[in-house]
């Protein structure tokens, strides 16, 4: 599923230098990486519920996952310093366009209801993150073996610091936005 990226190289990559008006080919943003989050929050207990995280998460990405812990106490949430909070993979290169690809072409067209991402989501540095609520959309995800739903935060770190370039590169490779 390299076609993405070799099409990005070869035809994109030139179409937005002209359009962006810049000088050189290298000054075109690119994909630098791609994390998936999830978060596990109440069920920071139950083993089996981490464990299928852990091997949704590890299906989904093709990389195991790596268990993110709480930086600070925080009382409010009945959280301790150290208490496991999460787990995410960091996708970089070809893997990373891969997932892309698959979530443009496959993923995002199987969530129920879905109309566009939100153009809103980016942080002011080029970099987008979205929401996915259920993660049996992903194919690797046999729906009728699930037993807990979870949502995913995707995160996509561009080497642009504009948001107006990074949003018409990721155009330009098909995301797709609201209208």
């Amino acid at each position: 599923m390299e076609i993405l990226y070799d099409n990005y190289r070869t035809k994109i990559k030139k179409q937005l230098l002209s359009e962006l008006g810049l000088k050189n080919i290298n000054q075109v943003p690119t994909i630098e990486k791609i994390s998936v989050n999830v978060g596990v929050g109440r069920h920071k207990e139950n083993k089996e519920y981490l464990q299928e995280v852990r091997d949704d998460l590890a299906q989904i990405t093709g990389q195991k996952p790596f268990e993110r812990h709480a930086k600070k106490a925080i009382s409010g949430f009945k959280l301790r310093q150290g208490d496991l909070v999460g787990f995410t993979v960091t996708l970089h290169g070809n893997k990373a366009w891969s997932f892309l690809e698959k979530l443009i072409k496959v993923v995002l067209p199987r969530v129920r209801d879905f109309k566009g991402l939100s153009k809103k989501s980016f942080d002011k540095k080029g970099n987008y993150s979205f929401g996915i609520s259920e993660h049996f959309v992903f194919p690797e995800i046999n729906a009728d073996k699930v037993k807990h739903i979870k949502g995913l935060q995707v995160n996509i770190k561009t080497t642009s610091q504009d948001d107006s370039i990074a949003k018409k590169m990721l155009e330009s490779i098909g995301f797709p936005f609201k209208k």
